[in-house]
């Protein structure tokens, strides 16, 4: 194993091992584990200028993705500095989406590096081990092998601090089985290993007490330079290590959760979920986050999943981009992370307060873009090369 070449500060450790002939292994390592491995706009400028060199670079036959510690692969993006420049955007009295410059690179560069996972011509082996959420799942959902163990546990919970799904979350919610994305988006429920494998979210389980098992196991591979057949050579290698992964609350209440979300409109759904009478703890915590979460956010996630059925994962990213960045400017993002990690009295003033105020002509204003469709910032997306599709 070669050296990691930066500090132990830096947010990201890059190291490269050579496996049996020579090719080498690029692995990645989000370091920030006391915030969880909290994602930041210098992890995710880091990521993205190594990934794409590392897909130019002949000699790397695959990447590793993992997170530092023990308790998370990534439990979401960095919500203290959006905090601070939604604030100071809002102080200054800014009117125009494009002025909160952190929020609008911050945003640019995460979905670029979720992007380039979803349509890396190299295996990408995400190891995802312990909270996985929001900017987790983000970098995660794309990747070609995506591992889960016993202690794994995906979430969207974006309804608990005013934002909504994003990170491709309208393209990769609406591919679970059923309803079950629309249920997923508006409680957010965790997932455990095997309702991950179910939901479409991840593909293997394999024992966390393997990984150096796994690691060691690559570094023995004759990778070759066709990277169709280092796809298949990195299946098998974890088909190995595989082990059955438990059946989660998800699957199991899969039928009930069609029903309940089968309404024409986010009203019936939500009061459906809200009206259910249950001794399940899962969907009784499922309907408590739904019922303290903000009504803006759940029409928000009804609406980006309607809007872009059937558009391309390019397409996905350009309109989060957009709602994204109305939600940093004028929406429930600032006050939710307020009332979460800031004052943390856990008592958010939504606006807006109702399920009934937060309308379709209000949505309407969250899709609005500042851009013509050849000036957006992620105009590029999709530009040379097919996304990758896991459903």
């Amino acid at each position: 194993m070669t050296t990691p070449e930066a500090s132990v500060e830096a947010p990201v450790l890059f190291e490269e091992r050579t496996a049996a002939n020579g090719t080498r292994i690029g692995i990645a390592t989000l370091n920030a584990p006391r915030t969880l491995n909290g994602f930041s706009l210098p992890m995710a400028h880091l990521l993205h200028e190594r990934l794409g060199a590392w897909a130019a670079d002949d000699g790397i036959a695959l990447v590793v993705l993992q997170g530092a510690g023990e308790k998370a692969f990534c439990a979401g993006g960095d919500l203290h500095s959006l905090y601070q420049s939604m604030r100071a955007y809002r102080d200054a009295g800014a009117d125009d989406v494009r002025d909160n410059h952190y929020a609008s690179e911050f945003f640019d560069v995460e979905y670029r590096v979720d992007y380039a996972i979803h349509t890396y011509a190299k295996p990408i082996l995400c190891w995802g081990h312990g909270i996985v959420m929001g900017g987790g799942i983000g970098l995660m959902s794309g990747a070609s092998h995506r591992v889960v163990s016993e202690r794994s546990k995906l979430a969207f919970p974006e309804i608990t601090v005013g934002l909504f799904p994003d990170v491709g979350g309208s393209w990769l919610l609406p591919r679970v089985p059923g309803k079950a994305g629309l249920f997923l988006a508006l409680t957010g429920a965790p997932l455990n290993a095997g309702d991950a494998i179910y939901a479409g979210m991840a593909d293997i389980h394999i024992a966390e007490a393997q990984r150096a098992d796994v690691f060691n196991a690559l570094a023995d591979v004759h990778w070759s330079a066709d990277a169709k057949r280092n796809h298949e050579q990195l299946s098998t290698l974890l088909q190995q290590h595989a082990s059955d992964a438990a059946t989660g609350p998800l699957l199991r209440n899969a039928a009930l959760i069609d029903t309940l979300c089968e309404g024409s409109d986010v009203p019936a759904v939500v009061n459906a979920i809200a009206a259910l009478q249950t001794e399940d703890p899962w969907l009784q915590t499922a309907q408590a986050t739904l019922a303290a979460g903000a009504p803006g956010s759940a029409r928000l996630a009804w609406e980006l999943q309607k809007r872009t059925a059937g558009a391309s994962l390019a397409d996905v990213y350009r309109l989060e981009y957009i709602a994204a960045l109305h939600c940093a400017a004028h929406g429930d993002f600032a006050e939710g992370i307020r009332a979460l990690l800031i004052d943390k009295d856990r008592t958010p003033h939504w606006q807006p307060q109702t399920l009934a105020e937060a309308t379709v002509g209000w949505a309407d204003t969250f899709f609005a873009s500042p851009w013509t469709a050849a000036t957006h910032p992620l105009a590029d997306l999709g530009a040379t090369v097919p996304e990758r599709s896991h459903a």
